[in-house]
């Protein structure tokens, strides 16, 4: 290959070469099956300097480190936070298992295969032990990506690469005879006050700065700051920069809902530019003559790439054992570990200061190739079954959700979206309808029938903006009538809607008559679950949700649908939901926590003529949810006419959401069979709803 040494390409030729190959790999090896990650790290070792050497590693190594850091930071902010919670054990014992199992074999294979001195086997069993996320876009591809096996996995991850990468830290000290207590302090300290700054600052200042900018690109922009930032400041703390990275994900994790447009921006930016730059990169380290070089480089190659892969089969082996994963969870458990950034790093920290030799260096280069391939097989295969059994146990939806936005302002239309997009699960297919509707009697101030019209179709435009932003289908309408309740009656009718969403103005008050007129207008005619919206700040800068939910609210036949709602905006920007109701309803209410987990807690709370109770537990975070009821129903309280007075009197600062749920004896049933449970699966809430109709229809 000498004679192609000087044929480098000129810079954009290169980044197109490099675009072109991201854009054919898959393409070209989704036909034969094989894994298009690991078609991109062949095709940097055909381009790279081992190959044609038709782009240079160092031209690359911006987005390369980028694409790095993107995979361990996408890991963190996926993450279930409460499924972390639960899986924290487990990630624990699998971070041990995966930690101890590869080094115990590394030290025996350097000691009693190789001949190394224990020093070196050490450091060659932390190569072992360490192993980096590269097969992550293949899981999240598959939507796996809040998979419990793919939960335990990410979170031993960070426990294995900072005790391997500890152990590291040590054996270098110990070259250099800097072993003092001093320099253990200095290390202990960084790690301590590197872990608080990011915890503690990242969310901070990340609260702050989406409650004051709301312009798309400074905040996807501000999201890659933190990334590097996060990375920056781990490697102040002597540690690798993925770790910083995976902790800034997962602190930012409750700020970036999984359905927000800025969530899809990150996962776009990544997936399409920096995570494959990164993949091609590591190809361009394969050097296809290291498995052709003498007898040692061959020999240590095997060792090296053996004892990797038995050494982290027996770790997703044990930990299936351990907590009875199944065997596809197992493949994804294996195949998520992978030898790359982290293993590279190490391997070159041992030839600076002298423990390993060329090698070594090749074997590692070797054991890279192997462990991806093998591993973009194992995480393929499991993802793929998973999702497919996932696919055919899903029972059919009778009557998907459909939710309708009203929209009259074009300053509350993103605001609005951005809630119908919040109530909905990852895996919610309920459509989207935007509504505007034109008082064709004409305007108070005597606006023109051109104005109004255009003014509508701008609302309308901000509507469809809004939906494309996160690759959301919508259908969007303009209806004139002299009458807005016929008019608005006449879209839910028309398109079965299950959900309607409503807007109150962010700078005026809360009408008291506004009730009164809602019930004798809409909601006597409308019997969908209805939300009525005030926005002061973002749902995801919300700390905490106080729901005031009023006795017997289980009763009501929309009591599941309505708490549907409100579980997805808890599982979306990972606030926490403190309920205000009697022991009655909660129990109700507590049987969902143990098959869909959030963070929830518990008042007892009766007398809605107790204002000052529910005043005095508001902080400025927080959002205010009502359940609210047409007279004469169950759940009807008097005391509920008062609610404009009481939101009007301590509330004006905070946001709120009115919620009328579907009850009994309105003039307009929606078109859901309530006691077909095929339509409750959707959500995951199959049982729960199973059980509360059970008791509701008997």
């Amino acid at each position: 290959m000498d004679s192609f040494k000087d044929i480098v390409l000129p810079i954009t030729d290169q980044f197109l070469l490099i675009l072109l190959i991201i854009l054919f790999a898959p393409l070209l090896l989704n036909k034969i099956r094989i894994p298009h990650l690991l078609g991109l790290i062949i095709a940097g070792a055909v381009i790279g300097a081992h190959g044609f050497n038709l782009i240079e590693r160092d031209s690359v190594i911006l987005f390369s480190t980028a694409g790095l850091l993107y995979i361990m930071f996408l890991a963190g902010l996926e993450m279930d936070i409460e499924d972390f919670k639960k899986n924290s054990t487990k990630s624990l014992v699998f971070g041990f298992y995966t930690f101890s199992i590869p080094l115990v074999l590394g030290v025996l294979s350097g000691m009693y295969l190789l001949n190394f001195s224990f020093e070196t086997s050490l450091l060659m069993a932390c190569m072992f032990s360490s192993h980096t996320l590269l097969t992550y876009p293949i899981v999240s591809k598959y939507g796996l990506a809040k998979n419990r096996a793919v939960n335990v996995t990410v979170g031993g991850t960070m426990i294995t690469d900072t005790l391997a990468l500890l152990v590291m830290a040590i054996i270098v000290a110990n070259q250099s005879g800097d072993v003092s207590s001093g320099v253990w302090w200095k290390m202990s300290r960084m790690f301590v006050v590197f872990v608080a700054t990011v915890v503690f600052l990242f969310p901070i200042i990340a609260r702050w700065f989406f409650k004051l900018v709301h312009d798309n690109v400074s905040q996807y922009v501000f999201v890659l700051a933190m990334v590097f930032l996060g990375a920056f400041l781990a490697e102040m703390a002597q540690l690798e920069g993925i770790i910083g990275a995976f902790l800034a994900g997962l602190t930012l994790n409750r700020l970036i809902p999984p359905t927000s447009p800025l969530m899809n921006r990150v996962e776009f930016v990544g997936n399409a530019l920096f995570i494959p730059f990164f993949l091609i990169s590591v190809g361009m380290l394969i050097d296809y003559r290291a498995f052709f070089a003498d007898w040692q480089t061959v020999k240590v190659s095997a060792v090296i790439t053996g004892g990797a892969l038995i050494g982290k089969y027996l770790a997703a082996w044990a930990t299936q054992k351990t907590f009875g994963f199944t065997v596809d969870e197992r493949r994804l458990i294996f195949g998520l570990n992978p030898h790359a950034a982290a293993t590279l790093a190490i391997v070159l920290v041992g030839l600076r200061i002298g423990l390993f030799d060329a090698s070594v260096l090749n074997g590692t280069i070797v054991m890279i190739l192997v462990t991806c391939t093998v591993a973009s097989f194992f995480t393929q295969k499991g993802a793929k079954n998973m999702a497919q059994k996932e696919e055919t146990e899903k029972k059919p939806v009778v009557n998907e959700g459909r939710i309708l936005i009203s929209i009259n302002r074009p300053d509350a239309t993103e605001n609005l979206f951005d809630l119908s997009n919040t109530i909905k699960s990852k895996k919610d297919k309920s459509k989207l309808y935007a509504l505007n509707i034109i008082d064709s009697a004409g305007s108070k101030n005597y606006e023109s029938n051109d104005s109004r019209e255009a003014k509508a179709k701008q609302i309308i435009k901000l509507a469809e903006q809004a939906a494309a932003a996160t690759d959301h289908e919508i259908e969007t309408h303009i209806r004139y009538d002299i009458n807005i309740v016929n008019a608005l009656m006449g879209v839910v009718r028309e398109y079965k809607i299950t959900d309607l969403i409503m807007g109150l103005h962010q700078q005026k008050g809360f009408s008291q008559s506004f009730l009164g007129n809602l019930t004798n207008g809409i909601l006597n005619k409308c019997n969908t679950t209805t939300m009525i919206y005030k926005y002061t700040q973002p749902l995801n800068t919300v700390k905490r949700h106080l729901i005031l939910v009023p006795d017997k609210a289980e009763e009501e036949i929309g009591f599941p649908f309505w708490l549907m709602r409100v579980w997805n905006i808890a599982r979306n920007t990972g606030a926490k939901l403190i309920f205000y109701t009697t022991n009655q309803t909660m129990e109700a209410i507590r049987e969902l926590q143990t098959s869909r987990p959030v963070d929830f807690d518990f008042v007892e709370y009766s007398d809605w003529s107790n204002a000052r109770f529910i005043a005095k537990a508001v902080r400025s975070d927080d959002n205010l949810i009502f359940v609210l009821s047409r007279k004469d129903r169950p759940s009807y309280n008097k005391l509920m006419e008062k609610t404009p007075i009481f939101l009007n009197k301590h509330f004006q600062e905070n946001s709120f959401i009115l919620i009328f749920p579907m009850q009994e004896g309105v003039e307009y049933e929606p078109n859901i069979d309530l006691t077909n449970p095929f339509l409750l699966e959707v959500e995951g809430f199959g049982k729960f709803f199973s059980r509360v109709f059970k008791k509701r229809l008997s």
